[in-house]
């Protein structure tokens, strides 16, 4: 895996950020959070600064990075879509939902378009089991979807 180019001025704010919580590896999960919000993911390289400025192993950076689902080392498209796989979405037809956005996106779960527009993923639950299924567009919530709303939902946002 070749590796990126971190614009300088992102990490000497990543550095701000490991010193406004004291350096301490105890800290780690609030840097990451705060690392990911700055750069959208967590790519090795901010993996190994953070791994530096806790005084930690990079190991135990990319153990909790990869243990919790909601950090990523993958960017994220301008436009993250995220269908609820939890109980009530499932049942009411949630992966047909899901089947849809991978076909006419033509990417899987976990991936990003190549034009970097839209990425795709599942998620458990989202706490609006009333609206099931639920898709989750950046911020906004769509409920009741169903594989006839995705067209109409993706030209939304275009």
């Amino acid at each position: 895996m070749s590796e990126i180019q971190l614009p300088q001025h992102k990490i000497d704010k990543l550095l701000e950020i490991c010193d406004a919580h004291g350096n301490q590896p105890g800290e780690l999960i609030n840097v990451l959070h705060k690392a990911q919000h700055l750069f959208g993911y967590l790519p090795a390289e901010v993996q190994r600064i953070v791994a530096d400025k806790l005084n930690i192993p990079v190991s135990k950076v990319y153990g909790v990075v990869t243990f919790y689902s909601f950090f990523t080392m993958t960017p994220k498209g301008e436009h993250p879509i995220s269908v609820c796989m939890g109980t009530a979405c499932y049942v009411r037809g949630a992966e047909k939902v899901l089947d849809e956005f991978k076909r006419i996106l033509n990417i899987n779960v976990g991936e990003t378009t190549p034009d970097g527009k839209y990425s795709l993923s599942s998620l458990r639950c989202v706490g609006a089991c009333g609206l099931a299924p639920v898709v989750l567009i950046g911020e906004k919530v769509f409920g009741r979807v169903v594989p006839g709303d995705v067209e109409k939902i993706l030209k939304e946002l275009d």
